[in-house]
């Protein structure tokens, strides 16, 4: 893990950088994806920027037939669902992001546990494209 100083970068930003970030609580030593500014555990407000590996197992799915406008956009609907799930990352932390690589037209309760790596997705055009976290089998 390498750590950096928790400063005006913001979550997105390295997102866009295609790094995946936590937030370290200097204090206890807590980790925590998607960042915060204090920590829950021991109420520290020194926290650092740390890269982790990406690496992670599928906690808990749903397969999502009706979406909101933004992935109804990016081709997803009734005929084509997309998953998304919560990610139990190596590290600890637990996130919830796009799920990719598995059936979310045919999701089965044996894909818990499924092993997962980061993946970053692009959506929009020039100024308007922005990052999104997804993990895939």
């Amino acid at each position: 893990m390498t750590e950096r100083a928790f400063s005006e970068h913001s979550f997105q930003t390295f997102l866009s950088e295609h790094k995946l970030m936590a937030a370290k609580c200097e204090g206890c030593g807590a980790l925590f994806v998607p960042p915060r500014p204090m920590c829950p555990d021991c109420h520290g407000e020194e926290m650092a920027w740390v890269e982790v590996s990406g690496k992670g197992k599928l906690a808990a799915f749903t397969a999502v037939y009706i979406g909101p406008n933004a992935m109804i956009a990016a081709g997803y609907d009734r005929k084509n669902p997309y998953m998304t799930g919560v990610v139990q990352l190596d590290e600890g932390p637990l996130i919830s992001a796009q799920i990719l690589g598995l059936d979310a037209a045919q999701p089965e309760v044996g894909s818990i546990g499924t092993p997962l790596k980061v993946a970053f997705i692009e959506r929009g055009e020039e100024e308007a494209q922005r990052t999104f976290l997804a993990f895939e089998a």
